[in-house]
């Protein structure tokens, strides 16, 4: 019989939550347990829809993991940062401007923050294809992969899957429809992501003004969070002002990206987010983040659908012509190997900045 005993694994004790008074985004709790029935998908897609609609985030809770098994995940998390060495994680480093996406390691001071004060960021992550087998994985980690496995099966379809399956009630279409462009066994980029903010000098928050990450969209369709402790993320809220998100014990913060919006023309817009210095009773602590990023399979062409019946009657706000539409894989790649690394020009709008991808505006927010 295999064995029962988890690998050992050093626990990540987590920071406390803040007690600064902060303005906090008011947004929305569902309920994820309710999924599995037609009577409660049925309650929940109104819910997710005006949530989705009104700020593009909404927490979700009863989401099928335990608290413990929500710990385990982040203790895990820390390994590839406080355990494989420097000369290991060089090996393990993805090639990301070549081939357009994020598996392995992707180092500190990658990314332009700011491009006029020259401020790169401050961040490392370890990016897990679906596919937990098809690359590598350092060998300090590779006891833990069978969990990671396991992690990213529950985000794929124990949670990512009920999302679009209420996502496409709320449009009136059938409830696989959006379910049948997000395969498991699909080529595609779908993955989990460790991620890990490290403090910056004062000087750098100075010139900076504390933006850690720049206003963006996520490329994908369906992004999940694992809600942390340490602030940071901040949500564009209706209005232009950016605002706070709480922290919720074992809940998960969940957005819509880009290929969402694509989808759905504009219906569900891909949420402006970005992330700054912690707050100030937070300042001491790195940030530890565990992502699973949903995206198509790549071979699937970002058309919005026609049929709904709801789009039909909101209409359609295409970001290009329906014979120009970029496939998944296309998109991926492009926004991908441009993030952080291309020079930005101002955009029309104030303290916007715009890139073209595919013949499409794409704008960062500072």
């Amino acid at each position: 019989m295999p064995s029962l005993t988890l690998p050992e694994c050093e626990r990540y004790i987590q920071p406390p939550a803040t007690k600064e008074d902060l303005e906090f985004a008011d947004l929305a709790i569902i309920d994820l347990s309710k999924a599995h029935t037609p009577e409660g998908r049925a309650e929940l897609y109104p819910q997710l829809r005006d949530a989705l609609r009104t700020y593009g985030f909404v927490y979700a809770i009863n989401h099928g993991y335990s608290q413990a098994q929500r710990d385990r995940i982040f203790d895990i998390a820390d390994v590839p940062f406080n355990v494989v060495p420097p000369e290991e994680m060089k090996t393990y480093t993805a090639n990301i401007e070549k081939v357009g996406y994020y598996a392995g390691f992707k180092g500190r001071q990658f990314w332009k923050v700011d491009t006029e004060n020259n401020i790169l960021d401050q961040i490392e992550h370890y990016g897990i294809n679906k596919d937990v087998t098809r690359r590598p994985h350092p060998q300090a980690l590779r006891p833990f992969i069978p969990e990671i496995d396991a992690f990213v099966r529950h985000n794929h379809f124990n949670i990512v899957h009920p999302i679009l399956r209420l996502i496409a009630l709320s449009l009136e279409l059938p409830e696989e429809t959006l379910v049948e462009k997000h395969n498991f066994d699909g080529t595609g980029e779908s993955c989990a992501r460790l991620m890990k903010y490290y403090r910056r000098s004062e000087e750098e928050e100075e010139k900076s003004k504390n933006v850690w990450l720049k206003g963006h969209t996520d490329v994908g369709s369906v992004t999940v969070l694992w809600s942390q402790p340490v602030g940071g993320l901040q949500i564009q809220a209706p209005g232009g002002r950016w605002k706070w998100v709480r922290h919720i014990e074992n809940a998960l913060v969940i957005n819509t990206g880009d290929m969402m919006g694509f989808f759905t023309g504009g219906y569900y817009k891909p949420t402006i987010h970005r992330v700054v210095q912690p707050p100030e009773d937070q300042r001491n602590y790195d940030r530890l983040g565990v992502f699973y990023f949903s995206m198509p399979d790549d071979n699937v062409r970002l058309l919005p659908y026609v049929e709904s019946p709801v789009l039909h009657r909101v209409g359609i706000q295409r970001r290009c012509p329906d014979e120009d539409a970029p496939l998944c894989m296309t998109w991926r790649k492009g926004r991908t190997t441009t993030y952080g690394r291309s020079d930005l020009k101002k955009g029309t709008e104030h303290n916007v900045e715009e890139e073209v991808i595919e013949g499409i505006v794409v704008k960062h927010y500072n």
